[in-house]
């Protein structure tokens, strides 16, 4: 499945002459052990933070073209991995490798991608703050919101609400970053099928060195500069994602589902308008791909945890059997507070919010896209 390649010994430098890509051939690592014996000034590899099914599919697709360092805080993981080179019954070439030692992790890895879920993001960030500086490169997976310092419970605006790359740049002292954003259920990654992503960032510099060391026969990235945008769509499809799932569970067919994501899509389009991004990431890879693939599969998270509780399922129940986290849960409670203070017409995320957190009458949704007459 992955080719076999060599590495490149990168000397500390500023990124734009980072030489991943060039003929400094120096050493291939065979043996963990190795790794952590090697001095922590030297940079060769590209770090996945996170070993969960996307960490994980990310981890795969990098191994095509580089050495990678996966970090899980779980040490029983990271043993499995570096003994077996498995992880979601993936078998890893030899060289990936895994570590619960963020310093490691930061002195050896001059890019990072950070995929922790929204609810741990900024906790990992502030761990690993010491160890990083302004030469590193961080693109992170993570489609979530967070809020800090904020009581949930009271109407808040977007200067409250912060995307992971806005967490970076406030946690870190990290300045060149990008997000990945893009029609990617982790699943179909696992198996090999193909797919693209965009690679979001304000540096021409971040975008080029994301897709060169994601490139493969089966992946594309594309470019973009629209960070904002392509992060607030990979957030607010999730909530839309939970809603089609739900419709599935309750039984319904594709015309209703093609309904709620057609009422979803301009939801998630007046939100966009509201925190100050761009309409047309909303069409893009980003936007509408990204929001296809995870309104229709049941290999998306979201759709699975709306699918179980239309099926009748207690939402805390699907929480507490669910292997990993749907992020459109989190997200709706913050758009609910972002949607009274800026006073916008959601009716499909208003039914949603109170379905999911309130535990509302599930018919609601119905209800909610059959009556309401804005298209």
């Amino acid at each position: 499945m992955f080719k076999v390649i060599e590495y490149f010994t990168c000397f500390s430098r500023p990124a734009s002459n980072f030489p991943l890509f060039k003929n400094s051939i120096k050493a291939k690592i065979t043996d963990y052990t190795q790794l952590e014996n090697m001095a922590l000034t030297n940079p060769v590899r590209v770090g996945v933070i996170g070993a969960g099914s996307f960490g994980t599919a990310i981890a795969s697709l990098l191994a095509h073209n580089v050495e990678v360092l996966i970090y899980s805080r779980k040490e029983a993981l990271v043993q499995q991995i570096n003994q077996t080179h498995q992880n979601f019954n993936i078998l890893f070439p030899d060289h990936v490798f895994a570590t619960s030692n963020l310093q490691l992790m930061a002195s050896t890895c001059h890019v990072l991608f950070p995929i922790v879920a929204s609810a741990h993001f900024r906790e990992v960030m502030q761990q690993i703050s010491p160890f990083l500086t302004p030469e590193h490169i961080l693109i992170h997976g993570t489609k979530g919101l967070d809020i800090a310092d904020v009581d949930e419970a009271i109407p808040f605006s977007a200067r409250q609400v912060q995307t992971m790359s806005q967490i970076i740049l406030k946690e870190t002292n990290c300045k060149r970053v990008g997000c990945l954003s893009g029609p990617n259920l982790a699943t179909e990654i696992l198996l090999g099928q193909p797919t693209a992503t965009v690679v979001a960032s304000q540096y021409k510099e971040v975008i080029d060195i994301g897709k060169k060391v994601l490139a493969s026969s089966k992946f594309h990235a594309y470019g973009s500069h629209d960070v904002l945008g392509a992060e607030w769509a990979g957030a607010l499809k999730n909530v839309v994602a939970i809603g089609s799932g739900l419709l599935k569970g309750m039984g319904y067919g594709k015309n209703l589902q093609a309904v709620l994501i057609t009422k979803g899509l301009q939801e998630m389009i007046e939100f966009g308008k509201a925190v100050g991004a761009s309409e047309q990431a909303f069409y893009s890879m980003a936007g509408i791909g990204d929001l296809f693939a995870t309104t229709t599969s049941k290999k998306s998270r979201n759709y699975t945890f709306g699918y179980r509780i239309g099926q009748g399922e207690q939402v805390e129940d699907v929480i507490a059997s669910s292997l990993e986290l749907a992020e459109g849960r989190r997200t709706i409670k913050i758009c609910r507070q972002l949607a009274i203070y800026y006073r916008l017409q959601v009716p499909v995320f208003e039914a949603l919010y109170y379905i999911i957190v309130e535990k509302a009458s599930t018919l609601s949704i119905v209800n909610t896209l059959i009556e309401h007459r804005q298209l």
